[in-house]
């Protein structure tokens, strides 16, 4: 009986039916590969388990009767009863429990009953319902008529003694969601083997790190030649040389201190590529806090080891800048170099969705580099940390947090409390003092604070002080500031927010750049986004009073090649709008207390970590959703293994979408897309295209649009500006609220 089970059926490009993929070929073979998948952090029994039992319930006859007449493959099966979709992942959940016993069964229960709905929480606690893993169990009343071959099949497994002791915290549950990880990957690419060869060819084939490190130092060694000969570059080469010194030192967790301009993204490859090599890992991940500079340093890498070897994850690359094989790396980042965003990787690690969890298994044995790590969001530090700690101490993962303004990640008391931060950090720039040294070689501005900190400037004489300056940036904290500012400059200053939609943005900032370039006049009045990743190199930038780190990243844009003959001027000013209320206002306000008790240097390297200390213990919560808490059995019910999965995702969302709406705008080549999708219905390729073309906005803005008939719905739940009119090419959609859209560019 057993050889005549199917697993899938296909029809042949003629019309013909295919031979089927047969269910014990396809048990066998997921399992293989979920058991080289799950070798990696010494869990093979568990994946080939996971494996064999997946589809289990697919060797029953009803569903074998559900399948052949659902596909049309046998015009003769018939289904007894109601019609509809026959459930099969539940009996396989249900059978690893009976075959392993309650303790190691529940553990591939989840993987199993998940693999195709998304991981499930265990009871019907916050409102996971008929969803819960105790509820779908409930239902299945019978085992007997699984095909008895397929039952011993799944008992040859011998699933155990999982491969270490689990902890309080995050432990049980990041190791769960792996092992599903490793199934649902090895599930869809051997499903993909018979579906549709083509494609499955299309995958890997990549070059190995030692590779990609004799590119690289080729690379180097060419752009070292053609560089100029200035002080900058000679201490950006000290930067890498001593990159490559420390990438042999064991794996953990590494802190990467160098001031703005150092030439901390190619530097950190160098680290990378070396310490891969020298402890035998599989990839490089680079996690970027903005879509906005995700292009920029994914260029420098491609540049440096390979177009083909540089894999982009992120919302806005369009169908013409990725290829096929790259569109597939993205589904379970099996590429030498992947290249995402903070939401992408965070989200992802307290994910349930099978889409969002396959690739998941890949970060092992891996170097992930932070960039900007100083973005981390408070409310979610704590399930961040705990998470970076466990990949370090469990599956092979070394980190790279890396940015000119550490963030106080590691543990420590404070507050009196024990703050749970990372264990055992290294910087790879040396100690304090080095790093001290470091910074002051290259210091190429000089940071003004105001003599009185509570004295606000109103928008009139900031406008006039901008005024007198040929070339200048200045960064307030919110786009209504950005607006009212603007307002009061001459004409031809240039406006960047948030509010632009990010073709409109790039564009504008090639523009600004090239200026800037050809020494011409070039005023810019920006919210926070170009503090991070963009390379602005003016001789004089504003910074409205915000954030130490906020100020260090805004004094990166000033002289940044320290090519003027002094040093650039930085002028923090008191603004007539406080920074918007949340963490930002936070940030300004523990900046105020380290201004006013440090008269010295505010900006020393040594005040972050007082800073970061001091906001952290004024955030409402590093926890505020209680992510933990929801996914640690020891706070639940550990008999049972209760586990919150489904819960936890919904909860953990660094950008809410619930608060949000995206809208197009008929921006450049927006409108032609626009009216594609009007006439043709979306598809992918426009999709992606369309994401350089969308400004997210709230709800009440939303529907404050749409009650005037400001936009309408151009395809089913997809909005659009009516007219051109509504967006300025200068300053981007014309809507005035409270709203900060800078929060929502990550």
């Amino acid at each position: 009986m057993c050889e005549e089970l199917i697993a899938h059926v296909r029809k042949n490009e003629d019309g013909t039916w295919a031979a089927p993929h047969k269910l014990l070929a396809h048990l066998e073979d997921t399992a293989k590969r979920a058991e080289m998948n799950a070798n990696k952090f010494q869990s093979g029994e568990w994946g080939k388990a996971a494996g064999l039992a997946h589809d289990a319930g697919k060797g029953r006859a009803e569903w074998q009767r559900y399948l052949k007449i659902k596909s049309g493959y046998d015009e003769e099966a018939h289904l007894e009863g109601k019609a509809g979709k026959v459930p099969h992942a539940i009996f396989g959940a249900k059978l690893g429990e009976e075959l392993f016993g309650k303790q190691t069964g529940r553990l591939l229960a989840y993987c199993i009953a998940g693999h195709h709905a998304g991981l499930p929480d265990w009871s019907s606690a916050e409102g996971a319902g008929q969803s819960s893993l105790q509820f779908q169990e409930m239902q299945v009343k019978q085992l007997e008529d699984i095909d008895k071959s397929i039952i011993d099949i799944i008992g040859s497994a011998r699933p155990t003694v999982p491969p270490w002791k689990f902890s309080e915290g995050l432990d049980l549950s990041l190791w769960i969601r792996m092992l599903y990880s490793c199934l649902v990957d090895a599930d869809f690419l051997d499903t993909e083997l018979y579906m549709n060869q083509e494609k499955a060819d299309n995958r890997g084939a990549y070059c190995s790190i030692q590779e990609l490190l004799i590119r690289f130092n080729n690379y180097i060694n060419k752009l070292d030649i053609s560089s100029e000969d200035t002080r900058v570059n000679a201490i950006r080469r000290e930067i890498r040389t001593k990159c490559v010194q420390m990438a042999s030192e064991d794996q953990g967790i590494f802190s990467l201190s160098v001031p703005t301009g150092g030439g901390k993204t190619l530097s950190s490859l160098a680290f990378a590529l070396e310490h891969a090599i020298k402890h035998k890992l599989d990839r490089i991940i680079y996690v970027i806090p903005y879509t906005s500079i995700i292009e920029q340093n994914a260029d420098v890498f491609r540049n440096a080891v390979g177009e083909d070897q540089v894999i982009e994850h992120h919302s806005n690359l369009e169908e013409n800048d990725s290829t096929p094989k790259s569109r597939l790396a993205c589904e379970n980042w099996d590429a030498p170099i992947i290249v995402t965003t903070s939401v992408q990787f965070f989200e992802s690690l307290f994910a349930v969705k099978s889409s969002r969890c396959r690739k998941l298994h890949n970060i092992v044995r891996s170097v992930v580099v932070l960039d900007e790590a100083q973005l981390v969001p408070a409310d979610y530090l704590i399930p961040i940390l705990k998470s970076m700690q466990l990949l370090v101490e469990h599956y092979q993962v070394s980190f790279v947090i890396s940015t000119a303004t550490q963030p106080a990640f590691k543990e420590r008391i404070v507050g009196g409390k024990l703050f749970p931060g990372l264990k055992k950090m290294k910087e790879i720039m040396g100690d304090d003092k080095d790093i001290e040294l470091l910074y002051q070689s290259l210091k190429r501005n000089r940071v003004q604070f105001p003599d009185d900190i509570y004295a606000p400037l109103s928008w009139e004489e900031i406008a006039d002080q901008l005024q007198q300056y040929e070339q200048v940036l200045c960064i307030v904290s919110d786009r209504k500031s950005c607006r009212e500012l603007h307002s009061l400059m001459p004409e031809g200053t240039f406006h960047l927010s948030a509010l632009m939609c990010g073709q409109h943005r790039s564009q504008m900032i090639k523009t600004i750049k090239q200026k800037l370039n050809n020494k011409e006049p070039v005023r810019v009045i920006s919210t926070q986004l170009v503090e991070a990743g963009v390379d602005f190199d003016f001789p004089v930038v504003y910074r409205a009073f915000a954030g130490l780190d906020s100020i260090a990243q805004a004094a990166g844009r000033c002289n940044r090649e320290g090519n003027l003959p002094d040093l650039g001027q930085v002028i923090v000013f008191i603004a007539p709008r406080k920074a918007p209320m949340g963490i930002l206002r936070k940030a300004a306000e523990t900046t105020a207390n380290i201004v006013v008790t440090n008269h010295e240097d505010p900006l020393r390297h040594d005040m972050y970590e007082k800073y970061f200390s001091e906001l952290y213990w004024k955030a409402n919560s590093l926890d505020s959703k209680e992510i933990v808490n929801l996914l640690d059995p020891y706070q639940n019910d550990l008999q049972e293994c209760s586990i919150c999965f489904r819960t936890a995702a919904g909860r953990f969302r660094i950008i809410d979408d619930s608060l949000q709406k995206s809208i197009l705008v008929p921006f450049d080549k927006g409108e032609k897309f626009i009216n594609l999708l009007k006439y043709s219905g979306p598809d992918r390729g426009l999709m992606r295209k369309l994401q350089r073309y969308t400004v997210n906005i709230y709800n009440n803005e939303f529907n404050q649009l749409l009650k005037r008939g400001s936009i309408f719905e151009v395809s089913s739940g997809i909005f659009a500006l009516v007219s051109s009119a509504e967006y300025s090419e200068v300053i981007g959609l014309m809507v005035e609220t409270s709203f900060d859209p800078e929060k929502f560019i990550i």
